[in-house]
C-alpha cells in the first residue's frame, strides 16, 4: 500500500492574523516565522489524529483487490477516480456507477466491483481521492493549532513536546486509532 498527495492544501485553517491575535502579538516582525509555525502546526495536529484538515487530494495504491477500501485518511469527501493496472501495465478507469463511496463513515470506504481479471501483483489497485473538512474545519481542532503554534513560538529552540496537554485534550476526540 502507498498513499501519495496529488494536491496539496490551498492556505491554513488559522489566519495570521488570528494566531498573532492568540498570542497577543500587534508587531509584524515575527509574520514570516509565524507563517512557518502555522504550517508545521497543522501538520502536526493532521499527523497526530490521522485527519485531513483542510481540502487535499490523494491517491491511495492497494497491492490487492478487496471487497471494501477503507480511506486512511478522514474525513472523505469524494472518489475523484478508481483505476486497475493489468499485468500488462494497462490502466483502465472503472466506471463510477460500479463501486460504491460511504463518507459518512470513520474512516470513509469505498465499496469495489468484482475482481478484474490479470491484475498486477503490485499497485493493482489506484484509488484517487479528495479528503478534509474543506472550510468547516472544527473550532477545537483550531484552537489545538494555536495551542501548538503558542507552543513552538513560546519555546522556540527548546526540545519538549510538539502538542501541549492542552493540544492533546482538543486533539483527542478526533483521533484516529488503527487496529
Amino acid at each position: 500500500m502507498s498513499l501519495s498527495l496529488s494536491s496539496p492544501p490551498v492556505g491554513e485553517p488559522v489566519t495570521l492574523v488570528e494566531a498573532k491575535a492568540h498570542l497577543k502579538l500587534d508587531t509584524s516582525d515575527d509574520d514570516a516565522l509565524l507563517g512557518t509555525l502555522i504550517t508545521a502546526a497543522r501538520a502536526r495536529a493532521e499527523w497526530h489524529t490521522g485527519r485531513a484538515f483542510l481540502s487535499q487530494s490523494w491517491v491511495l495504491r492497494l497491492d490487492n483487490w478487496p471487497e471494501m477500501v477503507e480511506i486512511p485518511l478522514p474525513p472523505l469527501q469524494s472518489v475523484q477516480s478508481l483505476a486497475c493496472i493489468t499485468a500488462d501495465g494497462i490502466r483502465t478507469l472503472c466506471d463510477p456507477a460500479s463501486y460504491r463511496v460511504d463518507t459518512a463513515s470513520v474512516p470513509g470506504r469505498v465499496f469495489l466491483p468484482k475482481k478484474p481479471n490479470n491484475l498486477r501483483k503490485q499497485d493493482c489497485l489506484e484509488l484517487a481521492f479528495a479528503a478534509g473538512y474543506g472550510d468547516t474545519v472544527p473550532a477545537a481542532l483550531k484552537e489545538a493549532i494555536l495551542q501548538i503554534v503558542t507552543d513552538l513560538y513560546t519555546h522556540r529552540g527548546d526540545e519538549g513536546a510538539l502538542v501541549s496537554p492542552a493540544g492533546q485534550v482538543l486533539l483527542a476526540p478526533y483521533r484516529i486509532f488503527k487496529l
